[in-house]
């Protein structure tokens, strides 16, 4: 991929200059294309994954590719405009999370249509910027179905990346668990659960949380909820958890 320069922004942050790479958008989807994989989209479809307007790009490529272009808002801003599955999960890989702004962040969001997206952007964008916790609950309200994915799926991507957060920051999100655990839906379900397991896991206090959390879904009058409660138990009660979280 070629670069264009460099070109200052004008913007400064904390005293420092903030710039943009110039990198080219048409040889960046040339290179997704060059390293696309044949039948991938349509094999998109195994793992539940809407495969329209995909390329097929393995994520490690993307990832290799958004090494090379680094971190570039306008590249970020023309790769999620161009509607391409693949695109919109490298802009996330690109976008500076310092300078996303919480309405970007609105409208990528009430754009999903695919739950690997919804994930990439939270796991690789979202949790980084300022308003990751405040959208957390914000989304978990929403009733579109990845809307509200991603109000779970950054639940869980704060408590597995945040170091930094105090656990009443991550407790916070456990009533929100169990008030949306009755979601049937199969990519809220498992977003709830995975957020219920995250937090779970961070240590033992918030473990002993979650799992009473967990036991209490268990009674809920709903078969999403007796799946996400065993689930979580399983895992958050087994001896692999508890043995790393005493050491």
């Amino acid at each position: 991929m070629g670069r264009r320069g460099r070109a200052d922004s004008g913007r400064r942050d904390g005293g420092a200059t903030l710039r943009e790479t110039n990198v080219d958008y048409d040889e960046t989807i040339e290179a997704m294309r060059s390293r696309a994989r044949p039948g991938a989209a349509e094999g998109m479809k195994r793992f539940g994954i809407n495969p329209e307007k995909a390329i097929g790009v393995p994520l490690p490529e993307l990832r290799k590719i958004a090494k090379r272009a680094g971190t570039d808002r306008a590249l970020a801003r023309k790769l999620w405009a161009s509607g391409i599955h693949d695109a919109r999960i490298l802009a996330s890989m690109v976008e500076d999370p310092e300078r996303a702004t919480e309405a970007q962040m609105d409208r990528w969001v009430k754009a999903f249509a695919s739950w690997d997206v919804c994930d990439e952007c939270c796991m690789n964008l979202f949790w980084k910027t300022e308003f990751a916790y405040p959208k957390a609950v914000e989304w978990s309200r929403r009733e579109r179905e990845f809307e509200k994915r991603a109000g779970f799926a950054l639940m869980a991507v704060l408590a597995w990346k945040d170091k930094e957060a105090p656990d009443a920051r991550l407790e916070a999100f456990l009533p929100i668990v169990e008030r949306e655990a009755t979601d049937e839906r199969n990519f809220v379900r498992k977003a709830v659960n995975w957020a219920l397991r995250q937090i779970g896991k961070r240590n033992l206090a918030l473990n002993r949380k979650a799992v009473r959390t967990a036991k209490r879904i268990a009674k809920l009058d709903s078969k999403a909820a007796r799946w996400i409660a065993r689930d979580a138990l399983r895992e958050l009660e087994g001896e692999a958890v508890q043995a790393r979280l005493r050491r």
